[in-house]
């Protein structure tokens, strides 16, 4: 009787804890589900569109296969959907392969702008590149991403001979 009521005391703890556990993981989730939904969107956790809101159209871009020493200069475009002024405050590419261009000055509400983004297409093959932008949109930085394979760029092509006409 002694181990069954000792067992019954540890069973019991042991349930008592793990409920508190998950009530603390439940509210903690639910805090940062907000968080997250104001970063992806830029709204407070009222849904308010207070401040400025800054919106990608995308925010990764495939090149797919290019052609080794080709333009590698892609854009995000994005607008400010929110009701102050967005400020870049900086943007660094993951890499020195990779370098991003922006507005300066401010992007005023229902305005749209682009990120530039410029990866050396003189390295060969597969890459997966990044971006990340601190604005006054949100504490977080946004993040955007590149990926693709530049190709090997063909050999020189024979040099033309002449067909023995004497230059005809």
């Amino acid at each position: 009787m002694k181990r069954f009521f000792a067992l019954f005391t540890v069973l019991t703890f042991a349930i008592g804890v793990s409920f508190a556990q998950e009530k603390h993981d439940h509210n903690h989730e639910h805090k940062g589900h907000n968080h997250d939904h104001a970063v992806s969107d830029g709204a407070s956790d009222n849904n308010s569109l207070d401040g400025p809101k800054m919106t990608f159209e995308f925010k990764e871009y495939d090149y797919g296969k290019i052609a080794q020493n080709s333009d590698g200069v892609r854009e995000f475009p994005f607008e400010n959907n929110g009701t102050e002024p967005l400020i870049i405050k900086h943007a660094k590419g993951s890499c020195g392969c990779t370098v991003p261009s922006y507005p300066k000055a401010p992007i005023m509400p229902g305005e749209k702008a682009v990120i530039g983004v410029k990866y050396d297409t003189k390295r060969v093959g597969p890459f997966s590149k990044s971006v990340r932008i601190i604005t006054n949109a949100s504490q977080d930085p946004i993040v955007l991403t590149i990926k693709g394979n530049v190709q090997k760029e063909p050999e020189g092509l024979p040099e033309k001979q002449g067909n023995g006409l004497g230059g005809f």
